[in-house]
């Protein structure tokens, strides 16, 4: 599923990874927002609280808000940076290095996360916002800008327009496209819901330590995507040692 966009990516690959990565924001943004009452998963409506407080001359509280919109924009940067620095080096594995920071700051946040609210609440947020600015710019360069797992405003704008659209591309594969990318979109919207649901069902009772959960995904997804390539390798180089059989013999 994290297969490299130059390495013969397909439908299956998109969709697992959409599931994957949609169920952790999801959990993410819930148990973000209970804890430290800020979003964390993009950062459209920090935009819009940035305006208020300049216009309400809280220019404290507005240059938080501009930092949070960095931290965000700073994961997405790393993340890509990452990506193009290992490319060369082994394109199969070029997602290890994001994920691995996204999963240390998904498991401290939920192992240090109070203490940080009680010194440094703002910095819980940024935190969180720099993990999805690195997942979300992973999945979007991974996947060719066909998946993104972090907000759901640009989906379900997609997700209106493909729907408006089955009502007049009437040929077999226009609906075969138009109903595979549907179902990808409604497939990242109901992941997110799921793990909305789990982070608040679990906040509730554990508090941060939910992320921990959204953390063992995470790996859960590397580790069976590790497994399977490994798995695929063998199966190829087993196949190709094979002699093949002489009929005329």
């Amino acid at each position: 599923m994290f297969r490299y966009k130059g390495r013969g990516r397909t439908f299956t690959h998109n969709l697992s990874i959409a599931i994957l990565l949609s169920f952790v924001a999801g959990i993410v943004n819930v148990a973000g927002y209970l804890s430290v009452h800020q979003l964390t998963t993009n950062v459209t409506g920090h935009f819009a609280f940035l305006i208020e407080e300049v216009n309400q001359s809280n220019f404290t509280k507005a240059i938080f808000l501009f930092l949070y919109i960095l931290s965000f924009l700073f994961g997405s940067f790393t993340s890509n940076f990452l990506v193009e620095l290992n490319l060369k080096r082994n394109s199969n594995y070029v997602y290890l290095l994001p994920i691995a920071i996204e999963c240390s700051i998904l498991f401290g946040a939920a192992l240090f996360g109070q203490y940080i609210i009680y010194k440094l609440p703002n910095l819980l947020a940024f935190l969180l916002l720099f993990a999805m600015g690195l997942q979300n710019a992973l999945v979007t360069v991974i996947s060719k800008s066909i998946v993104r797992t972090t907000h759901l405003t640009g989906l379900f704008t997609d997700l209106g327009i493909e729907l408006s659209q089955l009502f007049f591309y009437k040929e077999s594969s226009q609906q075969s496209r138009l109903l595979k990318s549907i179902r990808l979109r409604m497939a990242i919207i109901s992941s997110f819901f799921i793990g909305g649901i789990v982070g608040g069902l679990t906040y509730s009772q554990i508090q941060l330590y939910a992320l921990i959960i959204a953390g063992i995904v995470l790996l859960f997804g590397v580790v069976i995507n590790y497994l399977k390539y490994r798995y695929l390798k063998l199966k190829r180089r087993y196949q190709s040692k094979k002699i093949p059989s002489n009929n005329d013999n």
